[in-house]
């Protein structure tokens, strides 16, 4: 039997999220959509889950007027079945209110397998900023 290359199946995972996100910061959640399978897991801060894009860009759309990643790198860890990739970045944008935010951490991780997104979960500092906005001052 002959094993996938592992660093093949990395940089193909990388390409694969690197898509996904540019098509949900568009925001285009039908394209982005097309990067994951009709069952995947979409896991927010705060446990929130959804089951499509479309449903996480409306949850976008009543935490920010907008939003948009500034992605610093992608960390790719390749196995047997799946490669996980951690994507590392901060958001910026604007709250509901207008006001500008900028160097907010988030991490997202990703599971592929088979050429498309299985699961994706979402860590970020908004809710601790939206708590305290003398955070990102």
């Amino acid at each position: 039997m002959t094993r996938p290359d592992p660093t093949q199946a990395a940089a193909e995972a990388a390409r694969i999220v690197d898509a996904f996100l540019e098509a949900s910061m568009r925001p285009d959640p039908v394209a982005a959509a097309a990067f994951m399978t009709p069952d995947v897991r979409i896991v927010f801060t705060g446990g929130r889950v959804f089951g499509h894009p479309g449903e996480a860009t409306a949850f976008n759309a009543k935490r920010y007027r907008w939003v948009k990643k500034r992605i610093l790198r992608n960390d790719v860890v390749p196995g047997p079945d799946e490669t996980i990739v951690y994507n590392l970045g901060t958001l910026y944008g604007e709250w509901p209110d207008g006001t500008p935010f900028e160097g907010n951490r988030y991490i997202d991780r990703f599971v592929v397998r088979d050429g498309l997104i299985v699961s994706h979960e979402v860590w970020n500092d908004s809710a601790e900023r939206i708590l305290d906005p003398g955070l990102g001052a």
